[in-house]
């Protein structure tokens, strides 16, 4: 009797997490593009639930980075300040293997990187001000990341993405991928 209830005990344990419906999260991402350290949020959604083993969601991405950086011209100093953030959409699919919930997904998004000259040490002669600078662009990710269930509601993971903006084949030697190392809460 005993063994019987420790194992449904133990069974719930680790399949609590099959119910879950909503997943809130928070990371830390690295990137070899500057700025090369950044924060991210998530939200992620489940649909198709009553499928066993599979888990299907559609997520929502926002990161942050930003980075200062000193320019130094002839006549005149300034700092740089480099701010970029995405946000995407994307569609995941995981298996659950107990503690252990590998997953793969692709999305669309879209990326603004700002540049913004501040801080001068002199006052640069007319015509020799740096311009601020802001650019958009689309882009296509996929990415592939695990989740370890620690208890049925806090979910460690590490992910890679790797990002493009045009349609041809990847290239891996662009520098467009990130490694992203966070935790989910499932609701």
């Amino acid at each position: 009797m005993f063994r019987k209830i420790t194992f449904t005990i133990a069974l719930l344990m680790i399949s609590g997490s099959t119910f879950a419906q909503l997943e809130i999260g928070a990371s830390y991402e690295l990137r070899d593009e500057e700025p090369k350290n950044g924060f991210g949020v998530r939200i992620q959604s489940g649909f198709l639930n009553q499928i066993p083993l599979v888990s299907l969601g559609l997520r929502a991405h926002f990161s942050y980075f930003s980075e200062t950086n000193m320019v130094d011209e002839t006549t005149f100093s300034y700092d740089k300040n480099i701010q970029n953030y995405d946000f995407g959409l994307a569609v995941v699919a995981g298996v659950k293997l107990g503690l252990l919930e590998p997953y793969v997904g692709a999305g669309l998004g879209s990326e603004t990187l700002e540049l913004t000259a501040e801080d001068f040490s002199n006052t640069p002669p007319p015509g020799q001000n740096p311009d601020n600078e802001n650019e958009s662009n689309i882009y296509w990710n996929t990415f592939a990341g695990a989740k370890v269930t620690v208890i049925p509601l806090v979910k460690p993971f590490v992910e890679y993405r790797f990002s493009a903006r045009d349609l041809q084949v990847p290239d891996i030697e662009d520098k467009t991928g990130r490694i992203i190392f966070g935790v989910v809460l499932s609701f």
